[in-house]
């Protein structure tokens, strides 16, 4: 058994339950009618209504005096569950192995907002630990009944409390109120999601009495992961079911107009499920859906070619027109003093549509039985699903139930969420259970996809050259043209099929940065989708959803500018930057990384290859973060080897360094993939990047050599995210390091081979 656990068939009752009978009495007997009588106001037997004012929505201790946190989060791979379980044991004082967390279940969990923006710590552990503060809070108060003593004289050690000078008086946890419900109402501020705040009447610890909250505690389940000793969501299995394929146009928007269901009789037990723009079959064996939904015959709408030449991509957004603006900060008289400048600089720079690239495609498993809807899903958001899957199947929300179980990975909005709405229809349609797995070319070529962008950097300076204007403005695709999760069918490619209607939104960002300029504009502008409905190039969120290419083109820009005065560029930094934590996070990484202070590029280096370092720094939602990176380039070949990175990383309070270091060096590979390689391709017709080959990721051999990380621990400050942060300054760093190297400044990513030997003739 492993720390993060996944309830599927066990109801929340049996968990409590599970541990067994009441633990035997340490010290004086204490009857269950003491029990029962001093909490009858704190604690009850019957379930408490799952809703976010409830303490029983959160914390439970079972029979055997083990704590259940039950968490509207779950975890995408950084051992979010750990630090979670850190949070609870602190506040709880109990040790942190009594402790599971129970992840993203709907019918064992409220709606915390999924795995979402970095917010799993920043938001979800503040929830967490509020809510333990106030179980700690009310089983002191049961147990000064119990013991016949005053709260203040009270003490607890690993769950069983006792009095301070007479230490024979003690009371455990599960002696109070194991394997019954907490009766306790919480002030919950009405929202759900992220923003779901519900604190009780006790203040948590400070962080000078932290015991547990700041060890290095490993994770559990890599073990079972490696050795097929834990389940994913592709090998759930239900009694009757049958496997699923989907079938997309070959040319983006058309739809079905025929469909010869005679090419696949020689298949056996194979059914075609077609609506509209909908279609998928389903088979008892796998293979024969695999199969079937290759050889059946699909008459299709002649569709003009939705998309442009991919050459003319950038182009394009440079033309479309605007369908929103918004100005996010704005200082000083942004047009005069570029009037009044000695000199002007401006640049531009592209980033491509990318896709997830999971691991592997999607997979789902819907059972509708009994009006009962059971979905068991690798979405981010599950309780976002289950109001998806109630919606398209028009049923009562409480009637869906939607278990996460781990899938191939996610890191924003990929296709998790479309494959459970598919084979919800599927398995409506059919009337059995279905599992729905997609193609490998349909999880690359279908998932939503990271926006497409261009972005124009301007400043102006004095004739001392001074920096006295500046202008950032980003035009793109939204990062919302289909919603951050599948709550809504429209935001689905199984409601876009299906035809309901669109209702595409607009947004994107600016830098997160603190350059005191005094003349400064940060603006976005978003256009309108290429094709509207059912697109394989539909936009939504990727891991730090547009952090990379904004702060790619502003850190870029930055380094540009410092080139231009033949300033070093973390001395250019620092003379702009006023914000003492940024300024420390800057400081830290260059003496981790013995920056030698210098202007860039390089001027001592001759031959082929040649090597260079480069800085980007940036802010995420609390979170400062900068990079150091250290590259080798080939010139005859244009190959790129980003060897070293230094990262200093400051999130505030640090629950557990040692999951954060291990974030930090998963954002920075995944980071380096995208800068170096990744890039979807497309034709008039289609997306073109269907699988590895056509859509290459950083392989294990390109991987960095060293990432060193510098942790920079405010336990004050309230911690704020870390899940994503780090990789928005990579490709700027590693941008930079070329132009150290070479001379050469490229402004489109990815920084392919071709692309690199192409900058350089």
């Amino acid at each position: 058994m492993t720390k993060f656990e996944q309830i599927s068939s066990l109801a929340r009752r049996s968990v409590l339950l599970g541990g067994g009978a009441l633990v035997v009495s340490i010290g004086a007997g204490v009857t269950l009618e003491t029990v029962l009588s001093i909490g009858q106001a704190y604690a009850q037997g019957a379930k408490p209504p799952l809703t976010p004012d409830q303490l029983s929505s959160y914390i439970a201790v079972n029979a055997d005096g083990r704590i259940a946190a039950y968490f509207g989060k779950m975890d995408m791979g950084h051992g979010l569950h750990v630090a979670i379980g850190q949070i609870v044991a602190e506040e709880l004082d109990v040790s942190f192995k009594s402790v599971r967390v129970y992840m993203a279940d709907t019918a064992t969990s409220v709606n915390q907002g999924g795995a979402s923006g970095s917010t799993g710590i920043q938001l979800g552990g503040k929830q967490m630990r509020v809510a333990a503060a106030e179980a700690r809070r009310v089983l002191f108060k049961m147990a000064a009944a119990s013991l016949s003593a005053p709260v203040e004289r009270l003490v607890v050690n690993d769950g069983v409390v006792s009095v301070a000078d007479d230490p024979s008086k003690r009371v455990s946890y599960a002696q109070l109120i194991g394997g019954q419900y907490f009766n306790v109402q919480l002030a919950w501020n009405k929202e759900v999601g992220n923003a779901l705040y519900a604190p009780g009447k006790a203040q948590p610890k400070k962080p000078s009495e932290h015991k547990i909250v700041g060890q290095p505690i490993k994770r559990e389940d890599i073990a079972p992961k490696v050795f097929c000793q834990e389940d994913f969501v592709t090998d759930i299995k239900v009694p009757d079911m049958v496997h699923g394929r989907m079938i997309r146009p070959p040319v983006a928007g058309a739809v079905p107009v025929k469909v010869d269901d005679s090419t696949i009789k020689s298949i056996p037990g194979v059914k075609v499920i077609w609506n509209q723009g909908f279609l998928g079959v389903v088979a008892d064996r796998e293979w024969d859906a695999i199969q079937a939904a290759e050889a059946l015959k699909v008459e299709w709408s002649a569709q003009t070619p939705p998309f442009p030449d991919q050459a003319s991509l950038h182009d394009h957004i440079r033309k479309a027109p605007v369908r929103k603006r918004v100005v996010e900060q704005q200082n000083g008289d942004v047009d005069a003093a570029f009037k009044s400048a000695a000199r002007v600089i401006e640049a531009e720079y592209e980033w491509p549509f990318q896709s997830h690239a999971s691991m592997g495609p999607a997979c789902s498993l819907v059972e509708i039985k009994d009006g009962d809807v059971t979905c068991w899903s690798g979405t981010q958001k599950s309780h976002f699903v289950q109001n998806g899957l109630a919606d398209i199947l028009q049923v009562p929300v409480e009637k869906v139930h939607v278990i996460f179980k781990p899938g191939p990975g996610s890191y924003g909005r990929n296709d998790a969420d479309d494959c459970a709405m598919d084979a919800a229809v599927l398995a409506k349609s059919v009337g059995r259970p279905v599992r729905l797995q997609y193609m490998r070319n349909q999880g690359t070529g279908w998932d939503p996809k990271g926006p497409a962008s261009i972005h124009i950097a301007k400043a102006g300076l004095n004739a001392a050259g001074e920096v006295i204007a500046y202008e950032f403005t980003s035009k793109a695709f939204s990062r919302v043209d289909v919603d951050t999760n599948g709550g809504k069918p429209q935001d689905t490619l199984t409601g876009q099929t299906l035809g309901v209607a669109l209702k595409s939104g607009d947004g994107f960002g600016v830098p997160a940065e603190s350059y005191a300029i005094a003349n400064k504009r940060l603006a976005w502008e978003t256009i309108p989708p290429l094709l509207d409905r059912a697109s394989p190039l539909r936009t939504s969120h990727l891991r730090d959803p547009v952090g990379p290419q904004i702060h790619f083109a502003s850190e870029s820009f930055i380094d540009e500018v410092a080139a231009a005065v033949n300033v070093d560029p973390i001395e250019f930094r620092l003379r702009h930057i006023k914000e003492p934590r940024d300024i420390a996070i800057i400081k830290a990484a260059a003496e981790k990384a013995n920056w030698d202070t210098r202007p860039s590029p390089r001027r001592d280096q001759t031959g082929n290859k040649v090597s260079g370092r480069g800085i980007a720094y940036a802010q995420r939602n609390g979170t400062r973060v900068a990079v150091i990176a250290e590259v080798d380039v080939d010139r005859s070949t244009g190959k790129i080897r980003a060897r070293k990175f230094t990262v200093a990383h400051d999130c505030g309070q640090i629950i557990n360094p040692d999951g954060l270091v291990k974030c930090v060096e998963g954002n920075i590979v995944q980071g380096v993939s995208r800068a170096l390689w990744e890039e979807v391709t497309f034709d008039r017709n289609a997306v073109t990047s269907v699988d590895w080959i056509t859509y290459p990721i950083l392989d294990i051999t390109e991987t960095p050599g060293e990432v060193n990380v510098v942790l920079i621990n405010y336990p004050e400050i309230p911690p704020s995210g870390a899940g994503e942060p780090s990789i928005r300054p990579v490709a700027a760093a590693i941008a930079n390091a070329i132009f150290d190297a070479t001379g050469v400044r490229i402004r489109r990513v990815p920084f392919s081979p071709e692309r690199v030997k192409a900058a350089f003739s």
